[in-house]
């Protein structure tokens, strides 16, 4: 899994840098395939706000959250990520083909 961390009128401290990564990189358990994130922090006068592009094989999902705190926003977003993935993962489970039964052919 690869994390990319950009600030948009924010300086991306090791700090900063190191706590989406806690928080982002727990995502990855939910696959074992390659994926990678994009995180952009945001700063809007008093408003902090994060996006997140994950791009998965054939599939990129987004989310955003906005927070009082930079680290809040972090927060919030890890949140919708997870539940994301596990909706993607879920679908995917679901449209999995299913093996046809054996049997008589009626012979």
């Amino acid at each position: 899994m690869e994390i990319q961390t950009y600030g948009n009128n924010v300086e991306v401290t090791p700090a900063l840098q190191s706590y989406v990564e806690e928080k982002v990189g727990r995502v990855g358990k939910h696959f074992d395939q390659h994926c990678q994130i994009r995180v952009t922090l945001k700063l809007d006068k008093t408003q902090h706000h994060v996006d997140a592009d994950v791009t998965l094989a054939g599939k990129a999902l987004h989310a955003k959250a906005d927070g009082q705190t930079m680290y809040a926003a972090i927060d919030i977003l890890a949140d919708k990520l997870d539940q994301l993935v596990i909706k993607h993962k879920e679908k995917k489970h679901l449209h999995a083909p299913v093996p046809a039964p054996l049997g008589d052919n009626g012979a």
